[in-house]
């Protein structure tokens, strides 16, 4: 399969393009900037060097909405470090009932941006219903409006909601390059999902594979309001633009704003990200800990096994932890389970009893009593309210 790479016209947004990438030849719409970004109802942006810079927020801007939990001032602040490089590359077009395979997470990767391993994945649903899943793991469903996202592009699968045979996506899609943003279609003509692709590159410990910050897919549902309205608008404008043989080189901002604003809806609720749980993934002691934990989570870990795993003492992790995190290293992996648990409970259709074993409970009465001391509420109760 050719490499996408000569086709992919690099967008300066107010930069000159590349010599040896022709303005003609731009197929895929890519940027590379820093997503220096504060919420989609912000979109107030001036365009300076490569950077994207927030103007002051005027009283167009407005919050995303009671469900939308604020960012805490490390986690924005870390977000807004992130250096991200991105493409909306494909739409695509899926009629019930129907289900496929990707590539590998290394050939996609190395199709999209040649030389790398690994890319982030993201799949915004337009219209319709799916699930998907990677490897073995349970399958997470998504509605129109839904953000899936894959953070280290793995293979995966995805499907409707009829029973259907499991393709390779190669059987549906022609290799690059694409003269235009190729519109991919699979089923038999039944009921439609409508969903947009894209991707992401960087180099943040926030997606290093080894920390497992992220479950390999999940989904995230934009909260009713500004946030929600500013993702159905930037999709609708994507679908307009192939529906008329529009190329996919339009200066959009969307795969770096969409997926900073994702990740703070996810991470909102994650232990610690209130105190240097960012500064953490960097830290030399408990950066090894977390990758065992997040890696693991269902593990009786202990702190003498932890720190043993780590080849630190024990003293020095419980103390890294308590300085850099403001908690032990075992109440920080009771809050890990719990962040976990939750996205368990709202994206897929595993029993409460399941989920309660996923995150390490033998008995769904402890596991009940800790989410709801975490979350306000009992596992099913939450999961009534998330829909």
């Amino acid at each position: 399969m050719r490499s996408l790479d000569p086709e992919i016209g690099l967008m300066g947004l107010g930069h000159i393009v590349e010599a040896d990438r022709a303005i003609h030849r731009v197929h895929v719409h890519e940027e590379g900037h820093l997503g220096s970004f504060r919420g989609p109802a912000a979109l107030g942006f001036f365009l300076t060097g490569t950077s994207l810079m927030p103007r002051t927020r005027t009283e167009n801007d407005r919050d995303t909405g009671e469900p939308d939990p604020a960012p805490s001032p490390a986690l924005a602040a870390a977000l807004e470090r992130l250096r991200l490089q991105g493409a909306v590359f494909l739409r695509a077009e899926y009629r019930e009932p129907w289900a496929y395979e990707s590539l590998p997470g290394p050939v996609t990767a190395d199709l999209l941006r040649p030389g790398e391993r690994r890319v982030i994945l993201f799949h915004v649903i337009a219209s319709g219903r799916c699930w998907v899943t990677v490897g073995d793991g349970e399958r997470h469903w998504a509605s129109a409006g839904d953000v899936v996202v894959l953070p280290y592009g793995d293979q995966h699968r995805m499907g409707g909601t009829g029973d259907a045979e499991v393709v390779p996506i190669t059987t549906f899609m022609d290799p690059p390059p694409w003269p235009q943003m190729p519109v991919l279609r699979l089923g038999t003509g039944g009921s439609l999902t409508d969903v947009v692709c894209g991707y992401l590159h960087s180099t943040d410990p926030l997606f290093d594979p080894e920390l497992r910050v992220f479950p390999p897919a999940f989904v995230v549902r934009p909260p009713p309001g500004p946030a929600a309205d500013w993702v159905r608008a930037n999709v609708e404008f994507a679908l307009a633009r192939t529906a008329t043989g529009g190329v996919p080189a339009l200066a959009t901002r969307l795969p770096e704003m969409l997926l900073v604003e994702i990740l703070r809806l996810h991470l909102a609720s994650a232990p610690a990200v209130e105190q240097g749980w960012v500064a953490a993934l960097r830290d030399p002691v408990i950066a090894p800990a977390m990758a065992l934990l997040h890696g693991a989570p269902a593990h009786r870990w202990t702190v003498t096994e932890l720190a043993r795993a780590t080849a630190v003492s024990r003293s020095l992790l419980d103390a890294r932890f308590r300085e850099v995190l403001g908690r032990s290293p075992i109440r920080y992996l009771t809050e890990w389970r719990m962040h976990l648990a939750r996205d368990l409970l709202t994206t897929t259709d595993l029993a409460v009893v399941v989920v309660a074993r996923r995150v390490g409970y033998d008995a769904e009465e402890a596991f009940s009593r800790a989410f709801k001391r975490r979350h306000g509420a009992s596992p099913r109760v939450w999961r009534a309210a998330a829909g």
